[in-house]
């Protein structure tokens, strides 16, 4: 009995780190926490592998380019890392295990040419069920999006989208998404965490998405994460540039229908950056000449047309190494429009029409990230998002009567918005390799305007008035 206990005794005064092969002077684990950015832009990367060399452990970096990494130091002198991205060269580092540290991976583009590479392996059984929850979840990569055929020179994000197994398009042309079966008003379409709730150009040929502008797009078919929210059919989370932290950089290019310009650059180089993308079809000037000359052999005169434009710009600003800003903005609308009246008009008896048809959306956010500490982030959103339909038309008729001049005016006009301000925070905590825990919650304030008509009759009014009151267009009303 005093040997058993003498035994006892012996063993609680052997240090832990010892009992468990741990490296004295040690601690038990270490966590390795930072960003992954491009080396060229200092754009954040998302969905970056980084896996401790040698091992099976790893993680990924969240939306926003964070990573965090926790490890044992059993057996290991140091922690070598190792970063993985498509389309990267791999990046390796390595640090003694002593503490916790910060390190930012910088990685540079790959080599244009690749060694041919033999793959040799054994398929081996599973026992531990799918390793991955988001089994529906498809990241495409921009480059992948603007190498693909194009129709008429855009690169349109939806319709590439719609090449993927589970998703079709509604017929020939069109940009809608029917995923699974579901209607396109069934799926959340959100740019840089904000709803868009018509995104679609010329009546759904383009999509409102200029390709130039985009940093990640993610399309989940399937069991959604509840920080969307929930809908019926898909998420599509598409995230902007942060625009180019190192050098001042432009590109642009003219298609048969439109063209678009991107500028982006550092404001203060690894300190605050912009970036400034647009985007308007021509098709209005091109064929002012063919619709004049065909209204005049019609007898009339006037103008008619339709454009669509987008615009994008997005500022971010490095506070602190652990606080981020970013505030992101989008405008695009639709706009057709018709002016008529008789080429040769008589004095005493005319007619003259004005017809107008909008659509748009606009959309803003303010963005915090926040590193709490090496495994705990968070992201704050502020978020604004309008999507509006207009529709008018007025009409002045002038005649004679009895020797007495009259006009008769008309004006009508139809609106329709959806007005939306969100408050949103989101908490990514690592405590292992093994666990990844999101959690956070929102505030949302929807407005609905499903349809305001407005007429106007007027008589005995002056022609120029009543299309001083009328013709105006202007493309956003008040959510009420």
């Amino acid at each position: 009995m005093n040997q058993l206990l003498r035994c006892c005794l012996l063993g609680l005064l052997v240090s832990p780190a010892v009992a468990w092969g741990q490296t004295p002077g040690l601690p038990a684990r270490v966590t390795i926490s930072g960003y992954v950015r491009d080396r060229a832009t200092g754009e954040n990367l998302i969905g970056v592998a980084v896996v401790l060399a040698g091992t099976g452990q790893g993680t990924a970096t969240n939306t926003y380019g964070f990573y965090s990494l926790t490890v044992p130091t059993a057996g290991l002198d140091s922690v070598r890392l190792v970063a993985n991205y498509l389309g990267y060269a791999r990046q390796r580092w390595a640090a003694p295990a002593t503490s916790s540290a910060k390190h930012d991976f910088l990685l540079p583009a790959a080599a244009n040419e690749l060694a041919s590479v033999e793959v040799v392996g054994d398929r081996q059984a599973d026992d531990h069920g799918p390793r991955s929850t988001r089994m529906g979840t498809i990241n495409v990569p921009i480059a992948q999006i603007k190498s693909l055929p194009k129709l008429m020179g855009e690169t349109d994000v939806l319709k590439v989208l719609q090449l993927l197994p589970g998703v079709q398009s509604g017929g020939e042309g069109t940009s809608g998404l029917y995923v699974r079966g579901g209607s396109p008003d069934q799926n959340l379409i959100l740019l840089d965490g904000t709803p868009v709730y018509n995104a679609s150009h010329l009546f759904g040929f383009f999509s409102v998405f200029n390709a130039d502008a985009l940093n990640n797009v993610e399309l989940i078919k399937g069991g959604f994460p509840a920080r969307y929210g929930g809908r019926l059919s898909s998420v599509l989370d598409i995230s902007m540039k942060e625009g180019n932290a190192q050098e001042l950089h432009g590109e642009g290019a003219i298609s048969l229908i439109a063209s678009r310009f991107t500028l982006e650059g550092p404001i203060k180089k690894d300190v605050a950056s912009f970036i400034v993308s647009a985007r308007r079809t021509y098709l209005d000037v091109v064929g002012r000449p063919l619709i004049q000359r065909q209204l005049k052999q019609e007898g009339q005169a006037g103008s008619l047309g339709y454009y669509f434009y987008d615009l994008n710009a997005k500022l971010n600003w490095k506070v602190s190494p652990r606080d981020r800003l970013y505030l992101s903005a989008y405008r695009g609308y639709d706009k057709f429009s018709a002016d008529l009246r008789d080429a040769d008009e008589d004095p005493n008896d005319y007619r003259r029409s004005n017809s107008r048809l909008g659509w748009g959306n606009l959309t803003g956010a303010l963005r915090w990230n926040h590193v709490v500490n090496d495994k705990l982030f968070m992201n704050t959103h502020l978020t604004y998002s309008q999507y509006q339909f207009d529709v008018g038309q007025a009409s002045a008729y002038h005649f004679v009567d009895q020797g007495q001049p009259t006009n008769d005016n008309t004006t009508l006009r139809y609106l329709s918005n959806i007005q939306d301000w969100t408050l949103k925070t989101d908490f990514d905590y690592v405590p292992s390799p093994n666990h990844y825990l999101r959690f956070g919650g929102q505030l949302i304030r929807h407005a609905f305007r499903p349809g305001a008509s407005v007429q106007d009759d007027n008589i005995g009014v002056s022609p120029a008035r009543a299309f001083r009151v009328a013709a105006p267009w202007v493309p956003r009303v008040p959510c009420t």
